[in-house]
């Protein structure tokens, strides 16, 4: 654990207190500064983001007082408390093995467990514990991922990911049912700069391609099977609501409320190292059955 108790005050304000610099009240006026700013005088090892976090996370105190806003503000001489846990917040998600040797580790990731953090802290478990990130599923999604063991297993799968030579499968339930049963889309996307954690379409964004089939369908929702031959961030979920069907649960991208993302990664191809090409599948999530 860490902590740390430090006094913010301005170098200016000492000169004063010492008496080699005379005071001028109309001209300096106590000013207040973002309590992330502060911190980021104090505690120079982290970066802004990363005392964001901690501020929000609430291992920051002011004079005493738990503060979780990083634009709160204070004047100088405020005493700055922060305790950093030691170890990661205990979670109930953990990934399902599929398939396991010597250079990889192939799992069923659940819903609600990151691929990855980036940043210099983290407050939870993730997929990285488990191996070396090759690819990544979303938060919310759950499926098929493979991690390595090794970094040059690493850069060997990766390079499938790169040369598109990785194929992917997923499952999605959807609101209403599209107007053919199976459609290629060929939408590019670009980083939507009004929300820059969020994507849209756009003619000047990357090439953007998914072919989708309708396996099933009550009119209201649709089950549908998804191949992206791009693996371009939050691609499947802006290509369903462009056409009209966001995907149920998706609270980004206008999805009909529910417990989950009905995002599923079914399946992935992919040679290992030795050469030898195989296919893993995880099985579609009992509870998207329960949209229709």
């Amino acid at each position: 654990m860490i902590r740390t108790g430090k006094k913010f005050s301005k170098p200016e304000m000492s000169r004063v207190i010492n008496g080699d610099k005379v005071l001028n009240v109309e001209q300096e006026k106590p000013a207040k500064k973002r309590l992330d700013l502060i911190l980021a005088e104090i505690y120079k090892s982290y970066n802004r983001s990363t005392l964001q976090k901690f501020i929000k996370n609430g291992f920051v105190k002011v004079d005493g007082e738990l503060v979780t806003k990083p634009s709160a503000t204070f004047e100088d001489g405020v005493y700055i408390d922060l305790v950093v846990p030691d170890e990661l917040q205990k979670t109930d998600l953990k990934p399902r093995v599929i398939y396991e040797d010597d250079n990889v580790l192939v799992v069923d990731k659940p819903a609600g467990l990151l691929s990855e953090f980036k940043g210099q802290y983290c407050p939870e478990a993730t997929l990285a514990q488990y191996g070396m990130i090759v690819h990544r599923l979303d938060r919310d999604t759950s499926g098929v991922i493979i991690l390595a063991k090794n970094e040059k297993t690493q850069s060997y799968l990766r390079r499938q990911f790169q040369d598109r030579k990785a194929h992917k499968k997923y499952l999605a339930v959807v609101s209403g049912q599209p107007k053919l049963n199976e459609a290629r889309l060929d939408l590019p996307i670009i980083r939507n700069l009004k929300r820059p954690t969020t994507f849209l379409i756009d003619a000047n964004g990357k090439p953007s391609e998914t072919f989708y089939k309708v396996l099933k369908t009550d009119g209201k929702h649709s089950l549908l099977e998804l191949r992206p031959t791009t693996g371009r961030t939050h691609q499947l979920r802006v290509h369903m609501k462009y056409i009209g069907h966001p995907i149920v649960g998706d609270k980004v991208y206008d999805g009909e409320p529910f417990e989950r993302l009905c995002l599923h990664a079914t399946e992935l191809e992919i040679t290992l190292p030795g050469g030898e090409r195989r296919t893993f599948t995880a099985p579609m999530p009992e509870k998207f059955n329960d949209v229709f």
